[in-house]
């Protein structure tokens, strides 16, 4: 039967679709190219929307819905203005392969007269950032093009796209013949059942064989130990992997695999002649700045193609979804003879952890915290668990996306840890927290300084520069905020400290955690990368920048 014509608005229809799809929340600044779209948001039933400081915390919170949640996280933003201060948010999404839908207000189409308000390209600005751009331009194309954005945002490997909405579509009233609901995204393809026995047999002939997980093999850490198991080869993880392979699995070693990873991790691949890499693209950060070479014998398993045999050549390259591969991989490995002997692996890395920690509890802090390394020294146990910016490396990330994961997992404890720098960046999205009346926590490592930048200069030049920032008053601050404040000055105050923020917490109360850290030691991902980034260099490069430094450090200079 025909359905007869109906008059909406094209915000209505975005509505519905949003809604099909199973948005949960938005998160956005209200103006005068998408009030019309708030307006019908404050009717929905499913959805809320978020109001924000400042976009580039709604893009983070968005990125965290989307990392936690069921559901994609949703930006309602306003254009031009509103799509750059949300752009570090997006860029982080789209290199972690985040799923998003950047939902903007554009300028009047029903106009003739230039220089309108927020007129710019937008399409040029995010086309780097995203996976696809749309502008709705018919009523008949609102409710398709949302569907449409949403497969491409989370079909493969997942990331942001951009869609505008131009004002006079939302404020005027279209015909359409219906309003359809959301036929689920296809299914994945099959997988290649001869590069799977390939990869099985290469592996298993491997006298020390390794396995290297990324964030996209977070869903698979069972058939990863499994594999692990059978074979006796250590695991080690990218910084977002770590919350893809448990902490306390005996062949758990540490983030990255080369000098900058932690003891337990090098020296358990020191000899690794075969490696099965799953859901990382070998970037940077995980590599020490490609100072983690992986062995010929690699088989690397992505979702994305592209990152296949780009970084490092891979014997067998299989693109597909974990979830499809590593279990058929793990089945073929399990039917090649009998699981090996890991004992001696395991003693091995319990020493070399017990040896790292003890190292870091033994050195002076002074008057000041021990810090505990999120990324060296943290143990994380559960999928997902875990996550932190990557390749994009957004400083500002942790409040917003703390609340972001808070409302997108009201049952759990959310807890975020951030450098006193990171938090000038985004501290007022505290605010949206009170509001919300949301119990997270945020322990913020306070030593005055950009640390991890000031390490990074203090080894090859003996000096910083433009590290020292500005002093808060993060008492006062907590207070002005609606959030509560638990000071942790030295060792001895943590117990009670933790004690007291998570109390706080309980009353569904943010709480700031001042906490005063010593970053005086350098940890090991910072030394290896600068050794092996000083490496790269000529002879004459080195001789100039070693001779710098020692002057520095005999003369003060």
């Amino acid at each position: 039967m025909h359905n007869s014509p109906m008059k909406h608005t094209a915000a209505r229809l975005v509505r519905h679709a949003l809604e099909n799809i199973g948005a949960k929340f938005t998160f956005g600044i209200p103006g005068v190219h998408n009030i019309e779209l708030y307006d019908e948001l404050k009717t929905s039933e499913s959805i809320l929307p978020i109001l924000v400081t400042h976009e580039v915390g709604a893009a983070f919170m968005a990125d965290a819905v989307s990392r936690v949640g069921d559901s994609i996280g949703v930006l309602a933003i306003v254009p031009a203005a509103g799509i750059t201060h949300a752009m570090s948010g997006v860029g982080e999404a789209y290199l972690d392969g985040i799923p998003m839908l950047v939902i903007s207000g554009g300028i009047r189409t029903d106009m003739k007269h230039k220089f309108q308000l927020h007129d710019v390209d937008q399409h040029a600005l995010m086309k780097p950032l995203t996976k696809a751009t749309y502008r709705i331009e018919r009523y008949e194309d609102a409710i398709p093009t949302i569907y449409q954005a949403y497969r491409m945002a989370t079909e493969g490997e997942p990331g942001p796209v951009f869609v505008e909405l131009p004002a006079n579509l939302q404020l005027l009233t279209g015909e359409v013949e219906g309003m359809p609901a959301y036929s689920p995204v296809a299914e994945r393809p099959p997988i290649n059942p001869e590069q799977v026995s390939k990869a099985a047999d290469l592996l298993s002939r491997a006298q020390q064989p390794g396995i290297f997980v990324g964030w996209g093999a977070r869903h698979v850490a069972e058939d990863i130990a499994r594999i692990a198991e059978h074979l006796a080869a250590p695991v080690s993880t990218t910084l977002q992997g770590l919350a893809s392979f448990p902490a306390n699995h005996p062949l758990h070693t540490g983030m990255s695999f080369g000098r900058s990873a932690v003891p337990a991790a090098e020296n358990a691949f020191k000899d690794c002649d075969a490696m099965l890499a799953v859901g990382t693209r070998f970037a940077e950060i995980c590599t020490g700045s490609y100072g983690s070479v992986p062995p010929e014998n690699l088989v690397h398993i992505d979702i994305n193609p592209e990152t296949l045999n780009v970084n490092y050549p891979a014997k067998v390259a299989i693109a597909a979804d974990a979830r499809d591969a590593v279990p058929r991989l793990a089945n073929a490995i399990c039917d090649i003879g009998d699981p090996r002997d890991s004992s001696a692996t395991y003693l091995q890395i319990a020493n070399d952890k017990a040896v790292y920690r003890k190292e870091w509890r033994d050195h002076d802090n002074g008057d000041r915290v021990s810090p505990f390394l999120t990324a060296e020294l943290m143990p994380i146990h559960s999928g997902g668990s875990f996550f932190s910016p990557t390749d994009f490396n957004c400083m500002g990330y942790c409040v917003p996306a703390t609340i972001g994961a808070k409302l997108s997992a009201p049952g759990k404890q959310v807890v975020g840890i951030v450098g006193d720098g990171a938090f000038l960046m985004t501290g007022l999205e505290s605010v949206t927290a009170a509001a919300s009346e949301l119990g997270v926590i945020w322990f913020v490592f306070n030593d005055g300084e950009l640390a991890q930048i000031a390490q990074a200069q203090e080894v090859p030049y003996q000096r910083s520069t433009c590290t020292t920032i500005g002093r808060l008053d993060y008492e006062a601050f907590a207070k002005a905020t609606g959030c509560a404040y638990v000071g942790i000055q030295t060792n001895d105050d943590i117990a009670a400290g933790v004690s007291s923020a998570f109390k706080s917490a309980a009353d569904n109360r943010p709480v700031v955690v001042d906490v005063r850290i010593d970053y005086s030691k350098k940890t090991r991902f910072t030394l290896g990368t600068l050794k092996t980034n000083l490496d790269r260099f000529d002879a004459r490069t080195k001789v100039r920048m070693i001779g710098r430094a020692l002057y520095r450090k005999v003369f003060g200079a």
